[in-house]
């Protein structure tokens, strides 16, 4: 059977999407797998609906129309897209089509019932599945009734919820096209649902399958309530029967209603366990043949599996290869970083070229694998204790997959030393040697460090094509020497311990929470604080001009810094604007991902902060806001020694406390400047390998200079080492990297895909209240304001932020904030060292607390308690 319009299901393959679509590609590719049953049938290409939207009067202009119109203007869209279907099923269908289609049918039966299906050439990809977006119906009786319900499946393309999905996706909609699937009925005792890799865990080896009577639908609709199996290796190890009531049935007139089911059928097994079991096998060939796990409608007739649709599952996350074969846990290190959006692959090679751990990357984002170090006792201990430390949610998941027993292998099954690095980078086995508490130490190595960024700019200079590649390479190599100086990681630890003496020591000796967090207030030569307090300066020289104030508030683009030059007050309003972006321009969100904006490439970022600034605060805040948290530091710790030596053994213990409040002071700031250092030389490597880009651009070889964000750093030294670029690489990388974009990271993941999230297990909160990690002290009451982006800043002072991360490019919010509540941290991570030297009371880790809390909300944060109160 081959036509313009139409090819049998046993014609085509998962190779022709774009002529017969997701879910026709799909099937036909299902009917050539052996021992796959499929019910018979036909697709009508993709052809067919292109003539039908060509002959749809003025749809070019409904099309542009619908491109424009905002993703959450649902009424809009409703309207729209609802006028677009009704002009598609008005239309009259060509006579060739028709011709077409009725050949089709009359080997299958003309009075046979049918399955109309549509297909979207979108839909069923590895990373997007579109379920549910376009139309299927059941039990269509005659060739009128066919030619009729085609054309509603075409118009379903534009129901209001694909519409949608496509604009929020970026997802052209003459980009998609619309097949339609038309299949001889099957009429089941017992339809349902097989997912071969668990949709809950999204453990690849446990298959789970829902079971009703009578058609699919009821279940897929959510009608009823289905037996549900969980099969791990052949066997079933979970099941739960339901009490099935309802039940959807053919009608003989066409069409399907809803019954009840016998009363004493509602509680039997749909399936038995023989059947489970066989059904689950059938999944995994379909799941080897594709290559990915799936999604599986499926059919029981007369005791032999009908299966009528598989669809990649998208929403499970990729696993990291280990080529293997044996079982591993990984480690996120996106959580640790405070930066778990997804990363383009040339910012993940040259985050794993410049670590001290080897990583892994999967789903845009990267690992650490942990297994070794959990299978030795010695290096197991120190791991949980540096996770628990840094994220209780991470220790508590690691401790799961413990728990369980078996998972891990000893160290000697796997035949191998373990690692000397965790996933934060300096040894687990314990902390480095000691060093002096002398604030020399730290001068040494700002000065060390700057040394080396200089030189690395003096020498990167005239480089190009090869030649700049080996040179990164060994910059890459003086990169990671920096970064694991034995001396730097001293001082890191240095401010750590002492910090975690005082806390652990007060806390024991006065019963106070968290005594360091105030002990450590405008601690000197934090670079992270300093950035947030050096914009309130910035905000001190433009007050003063209101013109220049006008404009800012009107900023669209990176072109107002040249504008501002003729208002009054411009020049030294931008002077201003330039020497802070001289010093910290080479930051941004997500900065740890290279191919990330810095804020000296758009400098508009930075706007809305600086109107926050200038509205909230009057001239002179800074040095005002160091100078009171320099104070209270100062009066805490005399407060602190004075209740110490009231205590027995007074002095000895008022001694050790002064001497580790001076250690904290030395050293805490200091934890923040490595990643200050590391994105220095970011930006130096990355405004290199831009202006190469550009030579690629001239050179035709690429399209866009931003091309070479989706290569890794070795491909790109390929690239220009032989002048010739993959433009279908590039293409398929930028399709992965907007899925991975939709994808939420596990903290923890195991090699069989599972995602252990972990939990507090805490019963000291009050019911109803949001837990998570208690970072920086005091407890707040105000209005929470839930920022995804600094784009979207427009805070008051006392207002609480609420944002998934905080990495240190959001630093100058919190000069005007009361509060701190964020998905993603640790005591240790940017966002809590700077919310403790603030004195913000801080709540980290608190899982869908930007879906929990809504804006305008009145919270309690509880920063000694770590939990939030949502109030009346």
């Amino acid at each position: 059977m081959s036509e313009q319009y139409v090819s049998g299901l046993h014609e085509v393959d998962e190779t022709q999407v774009a002529v017969v679509g997701g879910k026709g590609a799909h099937l036909g590719a299902l009917s050539r797998i052996d021992g796959i049953r499929v019910p018979a049938g036909f697709c009508v290409r993709t052809t067919a609906f292109q003539q039908i939207m060509a002959a749809a009067p003025s749809m070019n202009d409904r099309l542009d129309e619908l491109s424009r119109l905002n993703a959450d203007d649902r009424e809009a869209i409703r309207s729209l897209s609802a006028e677009i279907r009704r002009t598609i099923e008005a239309i009259v269908l060509p006579d060739a089509v028709v011709a077409a289609i009725t050949r089709a049918l009359l080997p299958l039966g003309e009075r046979a019932a049918y399955a109309v299906r549509s297909s979207a050439t979108a839909e069923d990809s590895p990373t997007a599945s579109f379920a549910g977006q376009q139309d299927t119906y059941l039990n269509v009786l005659g060739p009128a009734a066919v030619l009729r319900h085609i054309s509603r499946c075409w118009a379903s393309l534009f129901t209001e919820r694909a519409v949608t999905y496509r604009q929020r996706n970026g997802i052209d909609h003459r980009a998609v096209q619309m097949a339609v699937v038309v299949q001889r009925m099957v009429f089941p005792q017992v339809a349902g649902v097989l997912f071969t890799a668990d949709p809950v865990t999204s453990n690849r080896k446990v298959a789970s399958v829902e079971a009703s009577f009578g058609l699919g639908e009821a279940l897929v609709s959510g009608l009823v309530n289905a037996d549900a199996y969980r099969v791990r290796d052949d066997l079933i190890i979970d099941r739960a029967i339901a009490t099935k009531r309802r039940a959807i049935h053919p009608l003989p007139t066409g069409g399907t209603e809803e019954q009840t089911v016998d009363s004493e059928r509602q509680g039997q097994p749909a399936l038995t366990d023989a059947q489970v079991v066989r059904l689950v096998q059938l999944g995994r060939r379909i799941e080897t043949h594709f290559g990915h796990p799936q999604d599986i409608e499926w059919c029981l007739v007369n005791d032999d599996f009908e299966i009528v649709q598989s669809r990649p599952i998208t929403t499970l996350f990729p696993v990291p290869e280990s080529g293997d074969g044996a079982n591993h846990v990984y480690v996120s290190v996106g959580h640790q970083q405070m930066m778990t959006d997804a990363m383009k692959p040339l910012g993940l090679s040259v985050w794993q070229l410049t670590a001290l751990a080897p990583m892994l990357d999967a789903g845009g984002r990267l690992f650490v694998d942990v297994t070794r170090l959990l299978a030795s006792p010695a290096s197991r201990a120190g791991l949980l204790t540096v996770m628990g430390r840094g994220d209780p949610l991470v220790r508590d998941a690691l401790e799961t997959i413990l728990d369980r027993g078996g998972f891990i292998p000893s160290l000697s099954d796997q035949g191998m030393a373990g690692p000397d690095r965790g996933p934060a980078g300096p040894p687990v086995g314990g902390p480095p040697a000691p060093i002096e508490t002398d604030p020399a130490i730290v001068t040494e190595l700002i000065e060390r460090s700057q040394g080396s960024i200089a030189t690395l700019r003096r020498d990167i200079a005239t480089l190009t094509g090869p030649a700049l590649f080996d040179f990164l390479l060994k910059a890459f190599e003086e990169h990671k020497r920096a970064l694991g100086d034995p001396l730097s990681m001293q001082a890191i630890m240095a401010g750590m311990e002492a910090t975690w003496w005082l806390n652990d020591q007060l806390e024991e000796w006065l019963g106070e929470k968290n005594a360091a967090d105030t002990l450590t207030l405008s601690a000197p030569g934090n670079v992270t604080s300093e950035m947030g307090l050096a914009l309130l300066d910035v905000a001190d020289v433009i007050r003063p001009h209101p013109e220049v104030v006008a404009l800012l508030r009107e900023v669209e683009d990176e072109g107002f810094l040249d504008e501002m030059v003729k208002l009054p007050g411009g020049q030294e309003a931008r002077d201003a604007i330039r020497d802070y972006l001289d010093r910290y321009g080479m930051r941004g969100v997500g900065e740890i991902d290279i191919t990330r904006p810095r804020w000296s490439e758009r400098p508009s970022t930075l706007v809305p902060v600086i109107l926050d600034n200038i509205r909230n605060f009057a001239s002179g805040a800074r040095g005002r806001r160091f100078e009171q948290g320099r104070q209270e530091a100062e009066e805490k710790e005399r407060e602190v020694l004075w209740q110490l030596r009231a205590l027995p053994d007074g002095e000895r213990k008022a001694g050790e406390t002064k001497r580790m409040i001076d250690r904290v002071r030395t050293f805490i700031g200091y934890r923040e400047y490595p990643k200050y250092a590391i994105v220095s030389r970011y930006l130096v490597y990355k405004q290199a390998l831009l202006d190469e880009a550009e030579r690629l651009v001239r050179a035709t070889v690429l399209q866009d200079r931003e091309d070479i964000f989706y290569l890794t750093f070795q491909e790109l030294h390929d690239v220009v080492r032989t002048n010739r670029a993959d433009d279908q690489l590039i293409l398929r990388r930028k399709d992965a990297f907007r899925s991975y974009q939709t994808l939420a990271p596990p903290r923890v993941l195991t090699s069989d895909g599972e995602a252990i999230a972990g939990a507090y297990r805490r019963n000291d909160v009050p019911t109803g209240a949001l837990v998570g990690l208690p970072v920086s002290g005091g407890t707040v009451e105000g209005r929470a304001r839930v920022i995804l982006t600094m784009a979207e800043a427009d805070l008051e002072v006392g207002d609480i932020l609420v944002t998934a991360y905080t990495d240190p490019s959001w630093s100058p919010l919190f000069v005007a904030i009361a509060g701190l509540v964020t998905e993603v941290g640790g005591l240790m991570t940017h966002g809590a060292v700077v919310a403790r030297e603030y004195g913000l009371p801080a709540v980290v880790g608190v899982e869908h607390a930007t879906r929990l809390i809504r804006d305008g909300q009145r919270i309690r944060v509880h920063g000694s308690d770590g939990y939030i109160e949502i109030l009346p």
